[in-house]
């Protein structure tokens, strides 16, 4: 494109010079020698005067002074014979044509200053187009396969690196992801080593009560004891196995759900401010596209204790909860202070649960009935709950008319 208008460019100045030559200089100066010529023919070159008039014309034609005209080279009598290599004109002054050379000044220093600034352009233009393909374009087509072999599993290979600046803190991010995936895998792997482990064990163990309450159940079955006291010694033998049978149980459902909800927690100090930076960025554009209001009061800037991703993990799930279950018209975030503790409030309008609902909805896999077959899988405010424990903080939620409310409390530092 610009090698076309380059073209376009010159083609213009061209036709622009061209046509500015027909009222350049030379016209102007020869006219002023034709005038100066009849002058000179009107005094000196009257024919009964002369003898040989051509060879008197061309004495006189010597005289004229060319170093006062800029363009004009020559004045001669017109011959049709003899070849002439400068631009030149032929004009008759009484009978006699003259031949009037001159030069045109052709000015090209603006042709040749636009040439020099578009190829200085084109030459710049190449050199971006050529630093792009090779810090980004080519970069790029040779990590294009790694969001793929992450999805594939292939987490052992670590990924290579690149030189190029634009994609280094990616790639070091993607490397994390693959490091973080590999080390929950091989955690799930080991407990899902020591979960079949635990069970096969525990398996083992009750058949021992299982065989003795059999036993029990057949020797009474067959009224195999005479006595009461023997059959009461039976009853508190069943009575104790079956004890022992819930001790397992218990044991596999504490296991089951430490599995379910090995999430860590790294406290420390942060700025609630700088919780509520991340998550107005994210959800302002996200809930304008969705055309809901959303108003976060004035962020007081103090210093929280706890851990800052778990605690924005948390203000997304609830955020999430309530763009699904809210009716979109308007999302509230506001702040209070209760003793050494931060409380961060999200309301949203809309549909509520019912009151008789609102102690399970920090239940695990409870959803309340104002889901409306929304997909979900009643995990959310469970794991929110647990980490909140986890960070010695809670959380509760609330409702009012039209309006429900989940209150995040946070230890200051």
């Amino acid at each position: 494109m610009e090698l076309l208008f380059v073209l376009i460019g010159n083609l213009f100045l061209l036709s622009r010079q061209s046509s500015e030559d027909d009222g350049r200089a030379y016209r102007v100066e020869a006219g002023r020698v034709v005038r100066e010529i009849e002058k000179m023919y009107a005094e000196n070159l009257m024919e009964d005067r002369v003898e040989n008039p051509k060879e008197h014309i061309e004495k006189l034609l010597k005289t004229i002074d060319l170093s006062k005209y800029s363009a004009i080279l020559r004045v001669s009598l017109y011959d049709a014979d003899t070849y002439c290599n400068n631009d030149y004109l032929v004009e008759k002054i009484g009978d006699t044509l003259y031949r009037i050379e001159y030069r045109r000044e052709r000015r090209y220093s603006t042709l040749v200053f636009a040439n020099v600034l578009a190829g200085v352009m084109v030459m710049i233009t190449i050199g971006i187009f050529a630093y792009i393909d090779r810090k980004l374009l080519t970069p790029f087509y040779r990590m294009q396969h790694l969001p793929v072999e992450l999805a594939k599993g292939k987490l052992a290979v670590p990924l290579k690196e690149e030189k190029s600046r634009f994609f280094g803190r990616f790639l070091w991010g993607m490397d994390m992801l693959r490091e973080n995936l590999e080390e929950k895998r091989e955690k799930e792997m080991e407990l899902q080593k020591e979960h079949k482990t635990l069970i096969l064990s525990l398996s083992h163990d009750i058949r021992t009560p299982l065989a003795a309450i059999e036993l029990y159940t057949k020797a009474l079955s067959e009224n195999l004891y005479e006595t009461d006291g023997k059959r009461e010694d039976a009853y508190r033998g069943i009575t104790k196995n079956v004890g022992i049978i819930k001790n397992y149980v218990n044991e596999i459902t504490k296991a089951s759900r430490e599995d379910f909800l090995n999430l860590e927690v790294n406290e420390g100090e942060f700025y609630l401010s700088e919780a509520m930076n991340y998550i107005k960025e994210y959800y302002r554009e996200k809930l304008e596209v969705l055309h809901t209001e959303f108003e976060v009061a004035d962020v007081p800037d103090c210093m929280l204790y706890g851990d800052k991703e778990r605690i924005i993990e948390i203000l997304q799930n609830i955020l999430e909860n309530a763009i699904k279950y809210g009716d979109g018209n308007r999302i509230d975030i506001a702040f209070d202070d209760e003793e050494d503790c931060k409380l961060v409030r999200i309301s949203n309008t809309g549909a509520v649960p019912a009151e008789e609902e609102m102690p399970h909805l920090f239940d695990s896999f409870y959803r309340g009935s104002n889901h409306k077959n929304i997909k979900g899988s009643g995990l959310g405010l469970y794991i929110c709950k647990n980490l909140m424990i986890k960070m010695n903080g809670a959380i509760y939620a609330e409702c009012g008319r039209e309006v429900f409310r989940v209150t995040v409390v946070i230890r200051k530092a």
